[in-house]
């Protein structure tokens, strides 16, 4: 049983880690204001569904695979680069009646839901992260470390619901004034791109 101060110290910690800019909340953030709040919210699940992953990948020691083979590592991070570019290809293509059919909410709904999950398993850095930083409030003389390693991955994950789901409500309010103008469609949908060709440039030279 982990103490409630210990389940305090890291929702606090978790909290600020989800606030921090990244490539998670930078990714919500452009797909709700192209796509609705609505959208925000399933691409925020499906990344959550990403961090059920890596926290059971955490919990039975396969991450250490990522931090000792630089080839699994380089590899992961490769495809989630390429899917990154893939969808930044998508957003240059785009026609503002794409847009606009997408802040209606006609886009697949299980399309961005697999956004969100494929973004966030193919980001091997996270796995690497939850390897450093859930053992740290698991406790071995308080039971199971896997039970206690997926409990925490278990607030996290809340705890990334909860601020993706806010920068996805506000972002929203972008979303309606895009809708309204063609022009600044265009420039989002640009500005979108932009923004995935940096994550993976970003995600490909990251090291481990």
């Amino acid at each position: 049983m982990i103490p409630i101060e210990t389940i305090g110290v890291f929702f606090a910690a978790s909290v600020a880690l989800a606030l921090a800019p990244g490539p998670d909340n930078i990714f919500v953030l452009t797909q709700s204001a192209l796509s609705g709040r609505v959208a925000g919210l399933i691409v925020t699940l499906g990344l959550c569904t990403g961090l059920i992953v890596h926290t059971l990948v955490v919990a039975f020691g396969v991450a250490v695979i990522f931090q000792t083979s630089a080839m699994a590592f380089n590899a992961l991070k490769l495809i989630g680069a390429a899917y990154l570019l893939y969808l930044a290809w998508q957003a240059f293509q785009a026609r503002p009646s794409d847009m606009t059919g997408g802040v209606n909410g006609e886009l697949p709904r299980r399309k961005l839901y697999l956004r969100g999950v494929v973004m966030n398993v193919t980001n091997p850095k996270v796995a690497i992260f939850f390897l450093a930083f859930l053992p740290q409030f698991a406790d071995p003389t308080r039971g199971s470390v896997a039970i206690q390693l997926v409990s925490l991955g278990a607030i996290f994950m809340f705890a990334a619901l909860v601020v993706f789901s806010a920068i996805s409500w506000a972002s929203g309010f972008l979303g309606e004034w895009l809708q309204r103008s063609e022009r600044a469609q265009v420039i989002m949908n640009r500005v979108a791109g932009t923004v995935f060709v940096g994550l993976a440039a970003r995600l490909v030279v990251t090291q481990r």
